[in-house]
């Protein structure tokens, strides 16, 4: 966002609410239900620089008042919408309401809340807690330019055979051994940014799992490794990131 010049200086602030947890549910005809649970942050670029050299809060948005905007619009949606649709809507809301807001940053994560299926049918108001998290960040400017980024995070996956890793650079540092057989786990967080997924962002960390082996001076074979026996650890843990765009994309 554009800054304003301040005694020779470049000036850029924003402010916002954080964490603000709201819960939607939408009651249909037929009698099921749809909730959602979303945590929402807000960060808002305001031409406000007297409030710092002058001590003048009134072109200041409390982030109170942020807060129970969430609420109110929430509550205004009367029809089910997406943690998207929302988040569009929310910062879309700070940038046409208030003249001195020149742009706003809604992130929202998503709880996983599913339904629940009881004799393979779904339950019409009943639902347990899922296992990814539904991430979304929306930046709009006052021109109405809108920037999306949807992802997920907290994915874990794994799987208990056919994966090694052998080949790699080895030194006077290095002391772990080569193997074809393995556990392979990770968390994946990844997002993608619109329209028509533009670009691709992957994290996911190891998530390891070490051979267990156990011995003593009287017992050499407390616990013998056979890949069946594992120690589940993450700290410390690899890192692996990658991105994939069009040209045309900044990630």
């Amino acid at each position: 966002m554009a800054g304003k010049e301040l005694d020779g200086f470049h000036f850029e602030q924003m402010h916002g609410k954080d964490r603000v947890r709201v819960a939607r549910v939408w009651r249909a005809r037929d009698g099921r239900h749809f909730m959602v649970e979303w945590n929402v942050s807000i960060s808002l670029f305001s031409d406000c620089i007297a409030a710092y050299v002058r001590d003048d809060n009134s072109d200041i948005v409390a982030t109170d008042t942020m807060k129970n905007t969430v609420y109110a619009k929430a509550k205004e949606c009367t029809e089910q919408l997406s943690v998207e649709d929302f988040a569009i809507l929310l910062a879309k809301h700070f940038t046409s309401f208030y003249s001195q807001v020149s742009g706003a940053i809604v992130k929202i994560v998503e709880k996983p809340w599913e339904r629940v299926y009881i004799d393979g049918q779904p339950h019409e108001h009943g639902f347990k807690l899922g296992s990814e998290k539904h991430t979304v960040e929306v930046f709009v400017k006052k021109s109405g330019a809108v920037k999306l980024v949807s992802g997920i995070e907290e994915l874990s996956v794994l799987k208990t055979t056919k994966s090694g890793f052998e080949g790699f650079i080895r030194d006077k540092y290095t002391a772990l051994p080569e193997t074809r057989e393995r556990i392979l786990a990770t968390e994946v967080t990844a997002s993608w940014r619109f329209p028509d997924i533009s670009a691709v962002q992957l994290k996911m960390p190891n998530l390891h799992f070490l051979p267990v082996n156990i011995s003593s001076k009287d017992n050499p074979a407390i616990v013998k490794f056979n890949d069946d026996v594992f120690l589940p650890t993450d700290d410390p843990h690899g890192s692996i990131q990658a991105s994939l765009s069009h040209f045309w994309s900044r990630m």
